[in-house]
């Protein structure tokens, strides 16, 4: 939690320079932690030195952390916010809680976890929901940020739809519409701004807007029925920020696409929808937006829609340079920058008056953190939007050609596995030899040819991949599904992540074979899974 006055840090904007109110529109990304040799993008986050300048002498208005530890992010947000003049936007893309990005903090299942219970309770559902926005803007204060990039307010009605997927509430507006607000009821308890993405709409999409630019044919009516209520519903609720979606809707701008279009941002966003908030870009290193527009003229663009805050430039000082430039030459107009920064004094004023006068102690703020509430009411997510199937619990007599056969994209990206997570170490205290395939071994599809008789229990790891354009199950895993099934060796099927995956083997899955299914790929997630299959709880083994 920063110690400022807001008042006295937040000068007139009329008194800043031109270059120093273009800076406070840009946030930037960095790591989340503490030293330089822990970067691990180094074309998107900056050195030590090149972030203090960016912060302390250019002036920028924020910062965006994606990864790092809990306790590190303590200390690193302390440090961001000293070397600014000016109070910071720090920001998170936090939509399954804190400990999505975060370890130590709370991880939520999937937000469509919520939209499975709400088909059963809706007013379950909602709870749910307020309650993770609750603890998910706790933690995110304790950690030192005030921004949530959440809730995901897009209607996901696309299986095939690699950048939202699970992300999304829901495959209807009244379910996205009736989660969404509650998460954002649920944040308002804290002094964080929410944020409603991916204006106007990314649920009905096939392309990865992380690499490619993805189209939308549909008509307005069409938007108006379903993609736009979320929107609204957010807007009501008082959602403080929308983020645009790159991506082009052909009935309002057959060219540009929402992050760049006037007509969206400005016509559909600010005055038909009357959205008097922040409007923030998404990332703008994104594929669909720079391999078209480049560094510098994709936030120009961004600025002449109507955004008022530019997130994730490529080069940030030349950005900020490029933006001053246009001004001056007249493409942009100084009260249309400060517009956009009298809009950002009010939101930083909203977050910094609420905040307590001074830092809080270190046992105060680690209390915050992943407490015994927070954690329960994950586990009552995953409780209560897992399925199962077939005959429970799975008889097992420990045999020595019992096979545990893990399937999952890239082990290496993975922040669920290792030999102490319970899908590795449960089935391994019950004699099951491990076995992992992912797209870096595919060496092991030769066993579909060849060797003998397994029974086997095989363990999907599948959701929605942004940057790397992955909705669906993966070829070696359908690969392994159809041969142990034709080979008779299919015990029993879990999935983690992606219900479309389910309904997908299901259709195939015999009646006897049992099958558990869970939103959430974590540790308990995967805990409650395998004890739910095998009908007993397992104690963590020490062996590795």
């Amino acid at each position: 939690m920063a110690n400022f006055d807001s008042k006295a840090a937040l000068p007139d904007v009329e008194t800043l320079s031109l270059e120093e109110q273009v800076a406070q529109m840009f946030v930037i990304r960095a790591s989340g932690y503490l030293f330089d040799h822990q970067i691990r993008y180094p074309e998107w986050e900056p050195t030590a030195a090149n972030l203090k300048h960016l912060i302390a002498n250019l002036g920028v208005g924020g910062v965006l952390l994606p990864v790092g530890n809990s306790g590190d992010l303590i200390l690193r947000t302390q440090q961001l916010q000293s070397w600014a003049k000016i109070p910071l936007l720090l920001a998170s893309d936090i939509e399954e809680g804190t400990g999505q990005r975060f370890d130590g903090a709370t991880w939520f299942p999937p937000p469509m976890a919520l939209g499975a219970i709400a088909g059963k309770d809706l007013v379950k559902a909602e709870g749910y929901a307020e309650a993770m926005g609750a603890f998910t803007a706790q933690e995110a204060v304790a950690l030192g940020f005030n921004w949530v990039l959440a809730p995901v307010v897009d209607v996901n009605n696309n299986p095939d739809n690699p950048v939202i997927n699970v992300r999304s509430f829901g495959e209807t507006p009244a379910t996205v519409s009736r989660l969404a607000t509650a998460f954002i009821r649920g944040a308002h308890q804290w002094p964080v701004l929410t944020t409603a993405k991916h204006f106007p709409g990314h649920g009905d999409t096939a392309v990865d807007s992380h690499l490619e630019l993805p189209v939308l044919p549909h008509s307005s009516d069409r938007l108006a029925e379903i993609e736009l209520p979320p929107f609204a519903a957010a807007i009501d609720a008082g959602v403080d920020a929308v983020m645009s979606a790159h991506l082009v809707i052909k009935c309002w701008d057959a060219e540009k696409p929402a992050t760049l279009s006037h007509q969206i941002l400005t016509g559909q966003l600010r005055e038909k929808l009357g959205f008097n908030g922040l409007i923030v870009t998404d990332a703008l290193v994104m594929g669909a937006i720079a391999n078209e527009y480049g560094p510098n003229e994709a936030p120009i663009l961004a600025l002449e829609a109507g955004a008022d805050i530019l997130l994730m430039p490529l080069d940030p000082a030349n950005a900020i340079k490029a933006v001053c430039d246009a001004v001056a030459a007249g493409r942009i107009s100084p009260e249309r920058i400060r517009a956009s920064v009298e809009r950002i004094w009010q939101a930083k004023r909203k977050i910094y008056e609420q905040n307590p006068p001074s830092l809080p102690t270190q046992d105060s703020t680690l209390s915050l953190l992943a407490s015994p509430a927070a954690q329960n009411a994950a586990t009552s997510i995953l409780k209560d939007s897992m399925q199962a199937g077939g005959s429970l619990p799975l008889p097992v007599d420990k045999q020595d050609n019992l096979r545990n056969l893990v399937v999952l994209d890239d082990i290496l990206l993975s922040d669920v596995l290792g030999h102490h997570a319970p899908a590795i170490d449960f089935p391994k205290q019950l004699g099951y030899q491990l076995r992992i395939c992912d797209r870096n071994s595919n060496f092991l599809l030769k066993d579909l040819e060849t060797g003998h008789f397994q029974p086997t229990l095989l363990q999907i790891f599948i959701r929605g991949n942004p940057f790397r354009s992955s909705a669906q199950v993966t070829e070696a895993a359908l690969a392994w599904f159809k041969k142990l099934l034709q080979t008779g060796e299919l015990q029993a099927l879990v999935v983690y992540g992606s219900p479309y995956t389910l309904k997908q083997l299901s259709a195939d899955l015999p009646k006897e074979i049992t099958y558990v299914f869970s939103y959430g790929q974590t540790i308990p997630a995967q805990a409650l899974v395998l004890e739910t299959l095998f009908g007993h709880s397992f104690s963590r083994s020490q062996t590795f």
